[in-house]
C-alpha cells in the first residue's frame, strides 16, 4: 500500500486516507485562452513509466492539496511538498537523480 506524508500535519497515511488528483505542475489557462491549449489542460495528461509528479489531498486528515514524486513502476516515493511550490524541492530533485542518473527537472517542466 501506498503511504504519503503529509507536508503541511506531518501525518503518515495511507492511499485510503487520502485522495489521488492526478498530475501535478500543470499550466492552468483561464479566460481568453484558445480552445487547443484548454483541450490540451482538461484531457491531455502524462502517464509515465518511471518518474511522475502527482497531486494529492488529505481528505481524511487536514484537507490540504500537496505533491509527491514517486517511481510509477515500484511506487517508491520520494518525497511530498506544498502544492504551491512550482517545482520540487532540491533535496527531492537529488533523491531522484541519486536513484534515475540522467534524470532532469527540464523534461517534466
Amino acid at each position: 500500500m501506498l503511504t504519503l506524508q503529509c507536508p503541511y500535519c506531518g501525518v503518515w497515511a495511507e492511499e485510503t486516507e487520502l485522495h489521488a488528483e492526478g498530475e501535478a505542475h500543470l499550466k492552468r489557462f483561464g479566460p481568453g485562452s484558445d480552445d487547443a491549449d484548454f483541450e490540451s489542460y482538461l484531457f491531455m495528461r502524462e502517464n509515465p513509466k518511471g518518474v511522475h509528479f502527482e497531486r494529492w489531498r488529505h481528505s481524511n486528515g487536514c484537507g490540504k492539496f500537496f505533491h509527491a514524486a514517486r517511481c510509477t513502476m515500484t511506487l517508491e516515493v520520494f518525497g511530498t511538498y506544498p502544492a504551491q511550490t512550482l517545482e520540487p524541492p532540491q533535496d527531492i530533485k537529488d533523491k531522484i537523480s541519486a536513484k534515475q542518473p540522467g534524470w532532469s527537472w527540464r523534461d517534466f517542466s
